[in-house]
């Protein structure tokens, strides 16, 4: 079963991280996604995390999405 974004009315974004060797790509509602790369690059490697051009549908939607959601 294909997840729901938690904000359907928002545009997806595909999220592309690279964490050690392994590349994760991910859909992401656009607010979620504007948070996870600004505490990714605060934590992590800057160029880890990338939001990529194109269309988002197929991917996994990113896990925990709602907790990167503004208020």
């Amino acid at each position: 079963m294909r997840q729901q974004s938690p904000r359907p009315d928002e545009k997806d974004v595909h999220l592309s991280i690279q964490f050690h060797d392994v590349r994760m790509d991910f859909a992401a509602c656009a607010s979620a996604a504007g948070l996870f790369v600004q505490e990714w690059r605060a934590r992590h490697y800057h160029h880890a995390v990338t939001v990529v051009p194109g269309d988002p549908t197929g991917l996994p939607r990113l896990p925990n999405e709602r907790l990167y959601l503004p208020p």
